[in-house]
């Protein structure tokens, strides 16, 4: 078996134990976030790791494959290797994920409405921007094989599901539903009691996530290509949506969710000044980040038009070099014809005196 055989042999094996180790957590699945753990410290959020395998091996699963894909593209093209900041951005990712979900403040997000506000920040806000300036996908079409590119990954590409979700209306419209109906719908306190609703709903903030940053972050191609002043626009208009929800959980005069409202916790914040807690943290953190890559696209945006200035001005240079030259031929001859008429006007004038 080939050392690429082996390898994804070896992750399936490890993907099927992590299934097969997780069935006993469904035992314990309606009991998700009824028990309260004592009160958090430093050192709670510091060493509190759970070590979920339905977390830990797609990550590290994640971690090898790209490493594997580094390793092939690396010794097939050694003079454009794959650059190492894209290798730091995807390991970050995968870290932001870990820490997301199996940290400490995974410990307490049941517990503590404003820990599940920095989890839901953390898996929409950084972990899928990392991830996507890594490049997978320019990482995946530069290791896979011609043929592996013609039958699948363009196919896929370009299929009719991955365009209507990728379309930039549809991916905005998306992310600021996942966010508005996840947390003013049933679903929020339905997925603090069962752990697998809350699996589904982590999910589906990284995937509305990773759609919605998917055309602005990250070399990666998209089906549908947008001008830097659409990326500033598709951004910033996010912004707005996220400061309204953040504000309607932080000013909110009665508890949202009675989830926290009827856990048995002795320590910590009422419930309300958590949850304004929440909300205030969603406000600060998601304005400063959508600011963040607004004013990186802006910058973008300016060294593309200047890449547009001088582009344009290579093309144009050989036809005003062109210009130039017929203009000071031009120049030249209507120069000669008056000094040959000067000349002219010159000998006749000395005929007329003799």
């Amino acid at each position: 078996m080939s050392r690429r055989g082996r390898l994804l042999h070896a992750l399936a094996i490890a993907f099927a134990v992590a299934v097969l180790g997780a069935g006993p957590l469904a035992g314990t699945a309606l009991a998700h976030g009824q028990v309260v753990p004592p009160e958090p410290d430093a050192l709670a959020y510091l060493f509190g790791w759970r070590g979920d395998p339905l977390v830990w091996l797609p990550a590290i699963a994640a971690g090898l494959l790209w490493r594997h894909g580094v390793n092939r593209v690396n010794r097939a093209h050694p003079a454009h290797r794959v650059p190492r900041r894209r290798t730091v951005s995807w390991m970050l990712g995968l870290l932001a994920i870990l820490v997301a979900l199996d940290s400490g403040i995974e410990r307490y997000d049941t517990s503590l409405f404003s820990d599940h506000m920095v989890q839901h920040m953390i898996l929409t806000l950084v972990a899928p921007v990392l991830l996507l300036y890594a490049g997978p996908i320019t990482l995946l079409l530069r290791a896979s094989s011609a043929e592996t590119r013609r039958r699948w990954i363009f196919p896929f590409l370009h299929s009719r599901v991955v365009r209507f979700l990728s379309f930039p209306v549809v991916a905005w419209v998306l992310f600021a539903a996942v966010m508005w109906g996840s947390h003013f719908s049933p679903l929020f306190d339905a997925s603090l009691e069962n752990e697998w609703l809350h699996r589904l709903e982590h999910a589906m903030f990284l995937s509305a996530a990773l759609l919605f940053w998917w055309p602005v972050v990250g070399p990666d191609p998209s089906p549908w290509r947008m001008r830097p002043a659409a990326k500033v626009l598709y951004v910033g208009l996010q912004m707005p949506q996220n400061t309204f929800l953040a504000v309607a959980i932080a000013m909110s005069s009665v508890p949202l969710y009675s989830h926290y409202v009827t856990q048995l916790r002795s320590w910590g914040p009422t419930p309300l000044e958590d949850q304004q807690l929440a909300g205030s943290l969603m406000w600060l953190g998601g304005d400063l980040v959508f600011i963040a890559v607004v004013i990186l696209l802006v910058l973008d945006w300016m060294r593309d038009d200047e890449r547009l200035t001088v582009g344009e001005d290579r093309r144009l240079a050989p036809e005003e070099a062109a210009l130039r030259e017929r203009e000071a031929r031009l120049a030249a001859r209507l120069a000669a014809e008056a000094s040959g008429a000067s000349t002219t006007s010159a000998g006749d004038g000395g005929g007329l005196t003799g």
